[in-house]
């Protein structure tokens, strides 16, 4: 197992790129040289970023995350809350952000204790922000600056750029005759419209950038209403948990006036009027008439349970449970308490896997169940370690302990074996990514937008119901007794568990041409095959060899390093592949003879279908999606639900997930799925929401819900 650790590290460093240099400086800026003890002095963190990067606001929308400011202050003097400048909207790719370009600075109000001592200072602080242009690295600064404590207060050179800093700060004082209304009760996915209005009184255009907060949701985009031209009204969708509707709904409503912007911070309070009445609008709705149903905490987590232990029997994950089920049979007759101590090593390895893909999730690095298989060096990394298992199964390389004393050599043995059953139990985590069982999609997309809380908690009940059934086994004797015996076949059945291994690894190496084209499976191919190379050497001449191992050792790394360097490297350049786009080998490109005739999804394809009245058939994929092809063999492409389409004239629309794609991203989210694959039927009758099928289909499914969309 540490040979395989140690080619995991290598790998993992040789995928890590090496952070340039920040795009964006820090500076900390003081108005004043001097203060009196008991005042308040507000200071600036300015940023200023090179042309086209950006950092975000306090609420960066669909993506990114706030700069944030850690202060190293004497205890006498108390930093105050960030006061944030009016951002602007960035759209990008189907999502919104709200960021600031060029340069920006956040003030901070630090009160000085009245017994503060005279003398100088030193403020100090750690500034971290999120820079964007085409990709997006964290950055980080240490600023300083000293501020003299005396009996009168002298403003410094830097003054006057303070008080320009403050008249780009949101004014105070809402626009004179703002309302705001409830547009009728929920809908049924816990999303409720709110209609704000307002006189124009010269304003050209209108818009709301709302706040941060826990309990409740606003759109990003709101919806301009048609209403009389002296007056203004939008249309903000708010989603909050179980119905509890906010009291206050506060954020920035910023307005272009005579050729300028300005911004107000409001805290709104809805008014239980039908504002439909008041702006002739319809009620609240998604643009396309979709309803998602919604998924109590209770029903999420326990779907979250059963589908963790469902995911168990997903193709994906088979693979990787062949090394617990050698695993558990090797430890038949071994003390209860060792299968005690492994069970529960498998499930801490389980549990710390899930754990930090809520971390990810809650972070906002990851915006869907899978997501890291659209990244080609994660591809590439895991098509490695799958080869290196499959060969460390076959016998090729293999641990051989030092030492001759027996006790020794069981205590390393030990201290393996558990290592093994953390290593496991994480890469079923790993594995099972490319699989969403049923159940699972709804309880992860549900937690995805709820609370940091609930998403470690869904996250944690899948990761229990991953591991339940193995420690079931282990913690129950009864169950144990239904366990072969170990004997000489225990040797044969290791040597089989490798073949699946070598399936994973013949499958991520397929998923390559979506990335590199044809190259991807001849180069990674090429560097397998003399990695399998360097390993028999290794496993040949230095571990079962009695002469010059170290030279074969040497001679292994050198084939090693060679095959990296020229197969990936120079030939794959498999490190600098863009993750995002269409792909080469794109699943909307790739279809049966005589298929379906797919084009592209997009929402200007589905509004355009609606506008038309035709049922849709809209089918997110992705080629790493093991479900998805599984559908598309036995329920999609076949010959009854082609006819079916071309019999109510029905549009069909291809989602290709295969690399990021941030529309889709939102699309899963506005569904509350987790991931790939997600079905939807739009019905021709466009008052009527699509239907969302289950994740695994049958021939029926499909078209019973074709016939009923053309009803």
């Amino acid at each position: 197992m540490r040979i395989i650790l140690g080619f995991i590290l290598a790998f993992a460093m040789a995928a890590g790129v090496t952070a340039d240099q920040f795009h964006t400086k820090a500076e900390l800026i003081v108005p004043v040289e001097s203060a009196r003890a008991g005042e308040t002095v507000t200071v600036g963190v300015r940023l200023k970023m090179e042309p086209k990067w950006h950092t975000y606001w306090v609420n960066a929308g669909d993506a990114g995350g706030p700069t944030e400011i850690e202060w190293q202050l004497p205890a006498d003097i108390t930093p105050g809350a960030i006061q944030w400048p009016t951002p602007e909207r960035y759209d990008a790719e189907g999502l919104t952000t709200f960021v600031y370009q060029d340069e920006v600075t956040l003030l901070v109000p630090l009160k000085l204790d009245a017994n503060l001592a005279s003398g100088p200072v030193e403020l100090k602080a750690n500034v971290a922000w999120l820079e964007c242009a085409d990709l997006c690295q964290p950055g980080n600064a240490p600023v300083t600056a000293t501020l003299n404590i005396g009996s009168e207060a002298k403003p410094s050179p830097q003054a006057q750029f303070i008080e320009t800093a403050k008249q780009h700060l949101p004014q105070t004082t809402s626009p004179a005759g703002l309302s705001a209304a409830w547009e009728g009760p929920a809908t049924t996915n816990n999303t409720r419209s709110l209609i704000l209005e307002w006189p124009a009184n010269g304003s050209t255009k209108a818009d709301f950038f709302p706040l941060p907060n826990e309990d409740y949701e606003v759109q990003f985009t709101p919806e301009r209403l048609p209403v009389d031209a002296s007056r203004i009204a939008l249309r903000l969708d708010i989603k909050a948990e179980s119905g509890k509707w906010p009291q206050t709904v506060r954020g920035l409503i910023v307005q272009t006036v005579g050729g300028k912007r300005q911004a107000c911070d409001v805290s709104l309070k809805p008014e239980i009027v039908d504002a439909a009445t008041k702006t002739g609008s319809t009620a609240a709705a998604t643009s396309n008439g979709s309803q998602v149903p919604s998924l109590g905490a209770a029903q999420a987590l326990l779907l979250a349970l059963l589908g963790g232990m469902i995911l168990n029997l997903m193709p994906c994950v088979l693979p990787i449970l062949s090394l617990k089920v050698l695993h558990i049979v090797n430890q038949h007759g071994a003390p209860l308490s060792d299968a005690r101590k492994h069970a529960f090593v498998y499930l801490l390895g389980v549990l710390v896997s899930f754990w930090s893909l809520a971390g990810l999730v809650i972070a906002g690095r990851l915006a869907s169940w899978g997501e890291q298989f659209q990244d080609p060096r994660f591809i590439v990394i895991m098509a490695v370690l799958m080869t290196l298992i499959g060969l460390n199964l076959f016998g090729v390389f293999e641990i051989l302990l030092p030492g001759t004393a027996a006790n020794k050599a069981s205590e390393l043995s030990a201290k393996e074996g558990v290592a093994g059953s953390f290593f496991t139990g994480a890469m079923s985590v790993v594995l099972g990514a490319s699989c969403v069982a049923p159940l699972l999609a709804a309880a992860i997309g549900w937690s995805i937008a709820q609370t940091p809380l609930m998403i470690l908690l869904a996250f944690s009940m899948i990761g229990l119901g991953l591991a339940l059934p193995f420690v079931l086994i282990s913690f129950v004797p009864p169950l144990q007794k239904l366990l072969p015996k170990p004997g000489a076949w225990m040797e044969k059945f290791k040597t089989a568990m490798g073949f699946p291994m070598l399936a994973t690894a013949v499958w991520l190496l397929s998923q390559t041409s979506d990335h590199f084209g044809n190259r991807g499976p001849l180069w990674l191919g090429i560097f397998l095959v003399l990695l399998g190379i360097a390993a028999w050497v290794y496993g040949e001449f230095h571990q079962r060899g009695n002469k010059r191992r170290g030279l074969s050792a040497v001679i292994a790394m050198v084939i090693l390093g060679s095959a990296y360097v020229w197969a990936l490297e120079h030939e794959l350049n498999w490190r600098n592949s863009p993750a995002h786009g269409p792909g080469i080998s794109s699943a909307t490109t790739t279809k049966s003879e005589n298929g379906i005739a797919w084009e592209p999804w997009s929402t200007q394809a589905v509004a355009k279908a609606r506008a038309e009245g035709r049922p849709m058939l809209v089918d997110f994929t992705a080629n790493w999606c093991l479900n998805c092809q599984l559908n598309k063999k036995t329920s999609l492409e076949i010959d009854s639900v082609r006819a079916k389409l071309k019999e109510i004239n029905a549009v069909a629309l291809l989602g290709d997930y295969t690399r990021k794609n941030p529309e889709i991203s939102a699309e899963l989210k506005r569904f509350e799925r987790a991931g790939v694959p997600l079905v939807l039927v739009y019905p021709k009758d466009t008052s009527k929401p699509p239907k969302i099928l289950p994740t695994i289909l049958t021939p029926e499914i499909v078209l019973n819900a074709l016939a009923e969309a053309a009803q």
